[in-house]
């Protein structure tokens, strides 16, 4: 059967995994259990919950005859390591636009990624029925960022379609269709088959999984030459060179594998019973075990440091609390998360080097699902000497906010030392772009949706390292912090509400040193909450206030990792977020603050 790898990339929510949705469904590759639902790619409970894809994942649909292999890829820079693993893969790419939005910071990012390796777009204008809709505008947008990006005269010469992924529809020319025949029939007569050299069994692993029946199964493209069921292999890797028995090989269809008794060159397959395979690794055939080059992926340029809990509660709610049990798990993600680094500083404290706050944000928020307790601090960039010059990690930043609110934004992002690149006015809003230091970007999402009374969309990823800028004011105010251990009490919180914003209710359990709420001036207060008013046997009308308190804040994972201070710590558990002070005594505090 003819080949075509695709991966389709874009900007987060432009609409990639609903549009892969809709090929699946119409091209019959779907089992009858798989039919309902939306998002049917998106499997974690990560990703449904925060409608994002944050795996990249392979499926196959069959057309005419061919088998379309597809690889949906995340839309965020913070997973840019998916994208760059599902590259190595394919032949060419969908590259998907918001009608309306445009190019964004994202879209520069996977282009750029997928003119690099030379494969050959299909341009998608997707969501051509929003109201504000300009698709011949973006069109122009995109094919002037791809020349900006240094892409080919052939790669410029691509073709494109509209469609509306939700609907199932996409269309070449002005006149729309009821489905996707355009688009399939465009990838069939675009996208190359895969280019296979002739020789022995040879496969470059991509991406890796694991089952409790067959054991590690290694994914990739097949580069040349096939391979069976018990056929013995030689894995290439880092440290040298070791057989391994084939137990089963797979190849996808829908969101099946299917396993066949022997894979053909070119396609995406998987292989199991590959234990001790890592990503990047050569599976060859033992008559000419030979590599193939490994992948290179982006350097990480955020920090973060992780340390068992140590506060009052810990143990409370977690099943695995200890550095050991931390150490095991950090290094079994380091086997499936190619853009993470670990470093053991020392046997308790871990530093983690990811891609942004969302890529190591979401490896907590795994861990603490699974039944880890950690504690986290502020997070921070990783700065690089270049040419005897420490230079530091700067983040190209798009906002996009009504006319009214852009005054108030510019000034944020002034004070933290943004320079504009471009802007442009339409509509009644404005959108403009900026290059800005990332670690400015810290905090800086929730004080953009306040000043944009919510009405603000913005996006960033990383640009390239430039001049240190000095010290940078990313938080103008302190904590309030609890000096007594006990419930809070209403009584305690309404007396103080008006000095700090809270971010417990009445009921809750507080330790000496947690951070209760945020204090209105940039100073940190030292508080008690567990004051209960004294009752006495004699009434008088009247003599009761009406307590009402302002509801608490709440933080998701990542403004809590926002809102940290550099003396600061994040204790996650399974059910719990509480920020605390790295010392606890207000004592210790005071005598240290003074040294």
């Amino acid at each position: 059967m003819e080949l075509r790898n695709i991966a389709i990339i874009a900007h987060v929510d432009h609409g990639k995994t609903t549009l892969v949705d809709a090929m699946l469904r119409q091209a019959k590759a779907l089992s009858r259990h798989d039919e309902g639902g939306e998002r049917i790619m998106d499997s974690g409970d990560l990703e449904r919950e925060r409608g994002i894809t944050i795996l990249a994942k392979n499926t196959a649909v069959e057309w005419g005859g061919v088998k379309i292999n597809i690889v949906d890829t995340p839309g965020h820079a913070d997973f840019g390591g998916e994208v760059e693993r599902a590259l190595s893969m394919v032949d060419g790419v969908l590259l998907l636009v918001d009608a309306a939005e445009g190019p964004m910071p994202q879209t520069r990012f996977v282009l750029k990624k997928a003119i690099e390796a030379g494969l050959k777009p299909i341009v998608v204008i997707n969501k051509v029925d929003k109201k504000d809709a300009r698709p011949d505008e973006v069109l122009n947008e995109t094919f002037d960022l791809m020349a900006e990006l240094g892409a080919s005269e052939e790669q410029l010469d691509f073709p494109y379609l509209y469609a509306v992924g939700r609907e199932g529809t996409a269309w070449l020319g002005q006149t729309p269709k009821p489905d996707l025949t355009d688009l399939f029939e465009t990838i069939l007569q675009h996208i190359p088959a895969p280019q296979v050299a002739d020789g022995p069994f040879q496969l470059r692993v991509a991406n890796l999984d694991y089952s409790n029946f067959v054991g590690k199964i290694a994914l990739g493209k097949v580069h040349r030459g096939t391979v069976r069921k018990n056929q013995f292999v030689t894995i290439v890797g880092e440290h040298g060179q070791r057989d391994q028995k084939v137990v089963a090989v797979f190849t996808h269809r829908g969101l099946e594998r299917l396993e066949v008794d022997e894979v053909t060159p070119g396609d995406i397959v998987a292989i199991a019973g590959m234990e001790g395979v890592e990503i990047g690794d050569t599976i060859a055939a033992r008559e000419a075990p030979e590599a193939l080059p490994r992948l290179a992926v982006d350097e990480p340029t955020v920090s973060i440091t992780v340390t068992p809990n140590t506060s009052p509660f810990a143990g409370r709610e977690g099943k695995f609390v200890t550095s050991r049990q931390i150490r095991e798990r950090l290094t079994k993600e380091l086997e499936t998360n190619v853009a993470l680094r670990v470093i053991e500083v020392t046997p308790d404290t871990f530093e983690l080097h990811g891609r942004g706050e969302l890529h190591l944000s979401v490896l907590l928020e795994t861990m603490r699902r699974e039944g880890y307790e950690l504690s986290v601090g502020q997070p921070s960039v990783l700065y690089k000497e270049i040419e005897g010059q420490i230079q530091e990690p700067y983040e190209y930043l798009v906002v996009d906010v009504p006319e009214a609110k852009f005054g108030p934004v510019m000034e944020a992002l002034g004070s933290r030392k943004a320079q504009m690149v471009h802007m442009e006015q339409e509509a009644g809003r404005i959108r403009a772009e900026f290059t800005v230091p990332a670690r400015a970007l810290f905090g800086f999402r929730t004080m953009f949706l306040t000043l944009t009374a919510g009405e603000g969309v913005m996006s960033h990823n990383f640009h390239a390292y430039g001049p240190h800028v000095g010290s940078l004011e990313t938080r103008t105010t302190g904590s309030a912090v609890a000096m007594e251990a006990g419930v809070a009490y209403a009584y305690s919180l309404y007396r103080l509400q008006e000095r700090v914003n809270f971010f417990i209710e009445p009921g809750t359990e507080v330790y000496v040193g947690m951070i209760v709420g945020e204090h209105v001036r940039d100073n940190d207060l030292n508080v008690n909450v567990n004051i209960n008013k004294k009752l006495t046997n004699v009434r008088a009308a009247g003599s009761d206030e009406n307590i009402r308190l302002i509801p608490p804040r709440k933080f998701s994972l990542e403004e809590a990792l926002e809102f940290l201070a550099p003396d600061e710590l994040l204790e996650i558990t399974p059910q719990s977020l509480r920020l605390r002070k790295r010392v606890l005594d207000p004592s210790q505090r005071k005598r240290a603050e003074a040294v």
